[in-house]
């Protein structure tokens, strides 16, 4: 039972790739290993940020910095929310009932945080760190369309809180040069969230930051994740 995976983790490079919801992995521990929810849908988004952990491990390559992953679902606790976001421990996702999180008391709560939540967060901590001028790039993905919404038109977009603009803003100007690309600003929803991964490590800290989304149909194969990552790599290279 792993809470999060490291790769790269002395690689030289100033910056340090983080993807939150790499994995739809559901251990042991939380209810011998089964939500209740069918496998379709721990294939889907609310389990999960489909392809983003594949993007994720071919940019830390690109730039030649370390890469801190998830180790299970944001279905069993969710690492990019505050310890007392009531968003932590979701019970109903996209239309989706999750059984094993209906009863969740505050003690479970403070076990996944515990077993999960917590260690990841230590080692993000400790990577962010490790040099002088860290900039932290998280990826992640979204889904062309929630349930009983529009679809979403963006291919790419760059969240960012109003505390810390400056790369995020530079990073949209150059993907918006990519003709073939309909780039997200602040889209498909805000990027500031207090407790957050990037407030905690990056705001609270007074460290360069991104997030990136990427819509999940274009990183579904790893030629697809490589292909993004080339392209998202020479743009951070330039504007940082």
């Amino acid at each position: 039972m792993c809470a999060y995976q490291i790769l790269g983790e002395h690689r030289p490079g100033k910056w340090l790739v983080t993807c939150d919801h790499a994995e739809n992995h559901v251990p042991a521990a939380i209810n011998g290993g089964d939500l209740g929810i069918e496998a379709q849908d721990m294939a889907r988004h609310i389990a999960y940020d489909v392809g983003a952990a594949g993007l994720a491990r071919a940019l830390g390559e690109l730039l030649n910095s370390p890469v801190i992953m998830s180790g299970v679902s944001r279905l069993v606790i969710d690492p990019n929310r505050g310890e007392d976001d009531p968003t932590l421990v979701m019970k109903l996702y996209d239309g989706t009932i999750i059984p094993a999180n209906r009863n969740v008391d505050a003690a479970e709560i403070e076990r996944r945080l515990d077993l999960f939540y917590r260690p990841y967060h230590q080692a993000y901590a400790r990577l962010a760190a490790r040099q002088e001028g860290t900039i932290i790039v998280a990826v992640h993905s979204f889904t062309p369309c929630l349930q009983a919404r529009a679809p979403r038109p963006w291919h790419v977009g760059v969240l960012y809180s109003h505390l810390d603009v400056g790369l995020s803003r530079r990073l949209i100007a150059r993907l918006q040069q990519e003709t073939d690309l309909c780039v997200g600003d602040n889209e498909p929803y805000s990027g500031h969230l207090p407790g957050d991964a990037i407030d905690r490590h990056a705001l609270g800290m007074g460290r360069e930051n991104v997030l990136i989304e990427v819509r999940n149909d274009l990183i579904c194969t790893e030629s697809q994740q490589i292909e993004w990552a080339n392209r998202l790599a020479k743009c951070l290279v330039e504007i940082a």
